[in-house]
């Protein structure tokens, strides 16, 4: 074998190699691949899921108000009439992401294919000209989604968000709508807020940029820690979906105790609670 018979079986395993590590083209950002999407900022790719890991909307318990107002408002924009952004904030593990998916699935139950569903990554923000750009030329309605959005001292990316939600030249596509979940009221931590007016000549006005974000949704949708009632609701609305009942177990009881342990009585604790339960009865979980 010769020095350029050498060079050209190296050329083409490496050639072989890239060509495995690339995405496949043809398939590459299909909106109509599937019902959600992960965006990928690096690449500017929309990767399907096949699978949402999603709690159905009648187990979402205690939060009935914000629900109906959530699902009327993802309906109105379905079927093509004005809808707004949207902004759930609260306590940690209330149920606003579980909310977001569980809408999405709803509105596609009662009309199939209609809505695809979109999570940006909170860091990946500064990519959402990129994203917005591909969405639009598409005829689908999305609903992008950024879980757990919040910014820090510094941090100026949510400049590109203010751009796209309202005021910029261009706004955000009319086949996008934009949902967000945040601990934080304002996207920003109260420490902050009061450390830029206690340094400010004007105080309103050391806030303002900032503290506007949050103005550019149109629709604030509160969620606060569930009380002992709810929480038992919960768990009992689990219990009966996956078969758990046990007459060994005195669920109240040992459902309480998991909440005291953990401080707090949540949807997101009562699911902890749920899993343990059924791992210890030896039965896998089924929500469908």
């Amino acid at each position: 074998m010769t020095e350029n018979d050498d060079l050209l079986a190296t050329l083409t395993r490496i050639a072989d190699a890239l060509d495995r590590l690339a995405p496949d083209a043809g398939g590459a950002n299909d909106i109509a691949a599937a019902d959600a999407f992960i965006w990928q900022a690096e690449g500017d790719r929309l990767v399907p899921v096949t699978k949402v890991n999603r709690i159905p909307i009648d187990l979402l318990k205690g939060i009935d108000r914000q629900t109906d107002i959530l699902v009327d408002n993802t309906m109105r924009f379905a079927t093509g009439l004005p809808a707004n952004n949207a902004l759930l904030w609260g306590a940690r593990g209330t149920g606003k992401s579980s909310l977001v998916k569980a809408v999405h699935a709803e509105i596609n139950r009662q009309h199939p294919r209609t809505l695809a569903l979109v999570e940006i990554h909170r860091e990946d923000i500064p990519s959402l000209p990129n994203l917005l750009a591909l969405l639009k030329e598409t005829d689908r309605r999305c609903l992008l989604f950024c879980d757990d959005l919040s910014f820090d001292a510094h941090d100026d990316s949510y400049k590109s968000l203010k751009a796209v939600l309202e005021g910029g030249v261009e706004g955000r596509p009319e086949n996008v709508l934009f949902y967000a979940t945040s601990n934080r009221r304002h996207l920003m931590a109260r420490d902050m807020i009061e450390n830029e007016r206690s340094t400010a000549i004007h105080t309103s006005e050391a806030v303002e940029e900032k503290v506007s974000l949050s103005d550019r949704f149109g629709l604030w949708l509160g969620f606060h820690n569930c009380d002992q009632k709810t929480y038992f609701a919960i768990i009992e609305g689990y219990v009966r979906r996956c078969g758990l009942d046990d007459p060994r177990i005195d669920l109240q009881a040992e459902a309480n105790e998991w909440a005291v342990t953990r401080g707090a009585r949540s949807g997101r604790v009562a699911w902890q609670f749920i899993q343990d339960l059924a791992g210890r009865l030896g039965k896998p979980i089924d929500l469908e």
